[in-house]
């Protein structure tokens, strides 16, 4: 309650801001070609790198694609064009695991999105369609499609701006989504969670909604190669993460029996040095795979492993993939597109 005072300040900025994007007195610039926006309105915790990853597989076979990302805790400043061979600070820990996982795609990173698009464009191998990760709120560029995540169990309509919440803007800045997408829902989601979800966002005419849930692999991974997650039943196993919402992770690994003892870091963490040593004393580690890309060069431990995740559409995926699909087939340069 005492933050709500600072939340009503931050309100009126984001307020105002978004006011002068709308009305045309900040100007959204549109590109030549399909530019793909995955945000939300929360500061994280969401899946956006999972849908991200989602879309990747679902276009990458049949058509060139970039992905452009700030490089959310990186060291460095401006346009930098993502390899495998990058480290985690230098480039961030998403836009690191997007290059190491598709080698066919370009990945790049900019804290100013009209400038990291306009680099790629310049590339003798230009990109057909671009993916935004994380820039909901850079209206700078104004995006041909745009996937508004929120998750369930903490969905924005029941959030508070920050400092006094979790929310970047305000909850009419929904209203700028195309597909609003629940993730992190049970597998077997009832009928009636459904229609309150569905109630409660109350999507406009011009927005669908969709669910999805979260599907781990069921084995865990490291550089030497891939073990059943039951082998690691025999170890004394320490789960590591540095995400924003863990508790997925954990009740499924609780689920598969796997006992383990947690520690918790925050979204990003820069491991210092002396957290290094303290965890190369453990006899193994099991991690997120964006934890993953940024432990594994520090550590000099063999059992260091990730478990890595994926979505699942708890709906017919078809209808989803058509949507996304659809809009890149139909697009027009300095066209809108909705669906019918």
């Amino acid at each position: 309650m005492i933050l709500f005072p600072f939340a009503g300040v931050y309100y009126l900025i984001t307020l105002s801001r978004n006011y002068l994007f709308n009305k045309g007195l900040l100007h959204s610039k549109s590109y030549p070609l399909p530019v793909i926006c995955v945000g939300n309105l929360s500061a994280g915790g969401t899946g956006k790198s999972p849908m991200t990853e989602y879309i990747l597989r679902l276009l990458k076979d049949n058509h060139k694609i970039a992905t452009l990302s700030r490089g959310y805790g990186r060291t460095t400043k401006g346009y930098r064009k993502v390899t495998p061979n990058n480290s985690a600070t230098e480039v961030g820990d998403e836009p690191l695991q997007f290059a190491k996982k598709f080698s066919e795609v370009q990945v790049a990173v900019c804290e100013n999105r009209q400038t990291g698009i306009e680099q790629l464009l310049r590339k003798e191998h230009a990109p057909e369609i671009i993916i935004l990760d994380d820039a909901y709120q850079h209206r700078k560029v104004k995006p041909g499609l745009t996937l508004l995540l929120t998750a369930y169990g903490d969905l924005y309509t029941n959030d508070y701006l920050l400092p006094a919440g979790n929310l970047r803007e305000p909850r009419r800045g929904a209203h700028r989504a195309d597909l609003i997408v629940v993730t992190k829902c049970p597998p077997a989601l009832s009928e009636f969670d459904r229609k309150s979800i569905l109630a409660e966002i109350a999507p406009k005419d011009h927005q669908s909604l969709y669910f999805t849930s979260i599907s781990y692999d069921d084995k865990v991974y490291s550089n030497l190669g891939s073990s059943t997650l039951n082998s690691l039943k025999v170890k004394k196993v320490t789960l590591v993460t540095g995400i924003a919402n863990p508790k997925p992770l954990l009740d499924e690994l609780k689920r598969q029996g796997l006992s383990f003892n947690h520690k918790s870091f925050s979204d990003h963490h820069n491991f210092t040095s002396s957290e290094i040593e303290n965890l190369e004393r453990l006899e193994c580690i099991l991690t997120t795979e964006k934890d993953y890309v940024r432990l594994q060069p520090l550590l000099k431990m063999k059992e260091l492993y990730y478990v890595p995740i994926q979505v699942k559409i708890v709906d017919d995926a078809s209808n989803f993939d058509e949507r996304v699909t659809q809009f890149v087939k139909n697009f027009k340069p300095g066209g809108s597109y909705r669906f019918s």
